[in-house]
């Protein structure tokens, strides 16, 4: 299980991409000590901010046309009462063939990728950043990352979907109005493409577009950047890694809801 550089956002022209970084970096810097005392507040706090910036919990199937979602990938909240979400969550978490079922992924777009990597782990820190494994900590923890690593069909691109799944609903609401709130600080890693996928390493510090989408337990993560490190084609890169998303998040929301999580 092999994660690679987290990379950095796609953003306007400006200086240059490790300035940016850096001016990206100290911004956070100055406002981590006021988030983490927010986070470490009351949930509800959280919560209320994600909604109001139009945070998601996916409880249907959205078509991957967008439709449903806004820029940032995020879908409308959904209805349901505390015992429903009690009910769904004593099924046991979406293992790794369940979110990630297929090799060769078809859209309803008709954009066609391969799946190159698979890794799970229940040992979540692994596949997060330092930030993120610290607040998945803040309730019962999290039970199990699994991240599949996709490529389309000029294998040019890479996007890596992670799934984190956790013990209560309320620590993935968490988990997910935060990373909405700070995208780049809270991120899942992406993954190295194995040897056996002929697919080059992306170079460190390379541009990358975050997504994310939430169900009842879970976080769907996904992370996309152009294999050779290009920073050009950035609405193209953003069609697949939020395509992509759609589709896992979709797999996730109906095992999650009592399907039997394959498409």
């Amino acid at each position: 299980m092999t994660f690679g550089d987290q990379g950095m956002p796609y953003g306007p022209a400006g200086p240059d991409p490790y300035t940016q970084w850096m001016i990206e970096q100290e911004r956070i810097r100055r406002r981590r000590l006021r988030m983490r005392i927010a986070v470490g507040g009351v949930v509800g706090v959280v919560l209320v901010a994600a909604v109001a910036a139009g945070a998601v919990l996916g409880t249907g199937g959205g078509g991957s046309d967008g439709g449903d979602r806004d820029s940032a990938g995020r879908s409308p909240a959904p209805s349901g009462t505390p015992s429903t979400h009690a009910s769904l969550l004593s099924r046991p978490v979406i293992r790794a063939e369940q979110a990630f079922p297929e090799k060769s992924v078809l859209l309803k777009d008709g954009s066609r990728y391969e799946r190159v990597d698979l890794a799970t782990t229940t040992d979540c820190a692994q596949g997060m950043s330092p930030e993120l494994a610290s607040l998945a900590e803040m309730g019962e923890g999290c039970l199990r990352l699994t991240s599949a690593l996709f490529t389309d069909h000029e294998r040019r691109s890479q996007v890596t979907v992670s799934v984190v799944s956790f013990r209560r609903a309320e620590d993935a609401w968490l988990v997910f109005g935060t990373a909405a709130m700070d995208p780049v600080t809270y991120q899942v890693v992406s993954l190295d493409p194995p040897p056996s996928a002929g697919l080059p390493t992306v170079p460190p510090g390379s541009a990358g577009v975050f997504r994310r989408l939430a169900t009842v337990r879970s976080v769907v993560f996904a992370n996309g950047q152009w294999g050779d490190g290009s920073e050009t084609e950035e609405a193209e890169i953003t069609r697949q890694t939020e395509g992509l998303l759609q589709y896992v998040n979709d797999t996730v929301v109906a095992y999650e809801g009592g399907g039997s999580g394959g498409s």
